[in-house]
């Protein structure tokens, strides 16, 4: 098939207009055509079939009593009435809600700040420098970053103290004060993804047209107006897509950062829905009960995507889909 027939094939494929059995050559000859990159995507794919999808059917034991011999008794709604009863749900779900609204507050700005001030950075060699800085925390796991942050916190000895006494203030143990783990998790959260989190956001920023940056500079503008007029709205499309995304797992407040920086005097105060679904499915067994809390928290992110794109839709013209 030569180039233009390929093409007019290929159009005819998107309008439906192709037999059954034509559509399963066109899917052999792309499969062939382009079989390294399904190579590539199969590991993915396999990740979330495994992982994502086929869960989906055993969310049903939310609905049922787990037994040892099959089959499960179908109880309905009452595991749901237990958690809708029970305050420690309550208090996790406020945990949960304060702690992923500082994150989405005071963290997801930051990449799109560091993606600016990377694109103003002329110095190839700098800029280089302090991309690879700044994305290595990203490929630490939880564990070292708490670690990290546990001795640099300690009031024995941490660098933190240390430059808090220079001022002459008191020595605090961060990790233990209920007023400030919060703020633990959101500044470490930050140190982790700030700097990662901007390559999405520099992309765009690269994707640009050049043209605008040159007209704005026939204009007179300087670079405050460049970045406020042509960078901010060119990358306003990427915002509101990571944001819809970040919506969608508002509720999940990342249970490996909390189990690693958790500790029993502050467990109330960070204890959040994954931890509680933790902890009631693996170290107590009830598993009916943490599917259920589980699955409440898929449908709420799940409606918040909802929420969140039409918002964006009103607000920017632009969503996920």
């Amino acid at each position: 098939m030569v180039a233009g027939d390929e093409q007019r094939f290929d159009a005819a494929l998107d309008d439906g207009n192709v037999p059954i059995d034509s559509r399963w050559d066109a899917f052999v000859r792309g499969l062939r055509r382009w079989w390294p990159y399904y190579v590539m995507m199969a590991p993915g794919i396999f990740f979330f079939v495994v992982f994502h999808y086929l869960p989906i059917w055993e969310a049903k034991i939310a609905f049922e009593q787990v037994r040892i011999i099959p089959p499960n008794i179908w109880v309905g709604w009452k595991h749901f009435e237990t958690l809708f009863t029970s305050p420690v749900f309550w208090q996790v779900m406020a945990n949960t809600l304060i702690i992923s609204g500082m994150k989405i507050a005071f963290v997801f700005p930051v990449p799109i700040l560091v993606a600016l001030l990377l694109n103003e950075i002329r110095s190839g060699p700098l800029r280089k420098f302090i991309q690879s800085a700044i994305y290595l925390p990203h490929f630490l796991s939880w564990v070292v970053i708490a670690g990290i942050f546990i001795a640099a916190l300690s009031p024995s000895g941490g660098v933190v103290n240390q430059i808090t006494g220079f001022f002459g203030l008191a020595p605090r143990s961060y990790m233990t004060d209920t007023g400030a783990i919060r703020w633990v998790l959101v500044y470490s959260e930050m140190w982790r993804s700030g700097g990662w989190d901007s390559l999405l956001y520099l992309a765009a920023i690269i994707a640009i047209d050049q043209q605008l940056y040159d007209a704005a500079e026939m204009d007179g503008a300087n670079r405050w107006q460049k970045i406020w007029y042509v960078t901010i709205p060119g990358i306003v499309p990427t915002i509101a897509t990571l944001f819809i995304l970040n919506a969608g797992m508002f509720l999940s407040a990342d249970l490996n950062q909390v189990i690693n920086l958790s500790n029993d005097v502050v467990r109330s105060t960070i204890d959040i829905v994954d931890t509680y679904v933790y902890r009631i499915g693996l170290q107590t067994g009830e598993y009916s009960l943490a599917t259920a809390a589980g699955l409440f928290k898929a449908v709420l992110g799940m409606l918040l995507i909802v929420v969140a794109h039409n918002v964006s839709k009103r607000l920017t013209g632009k969503g996920v889909w």
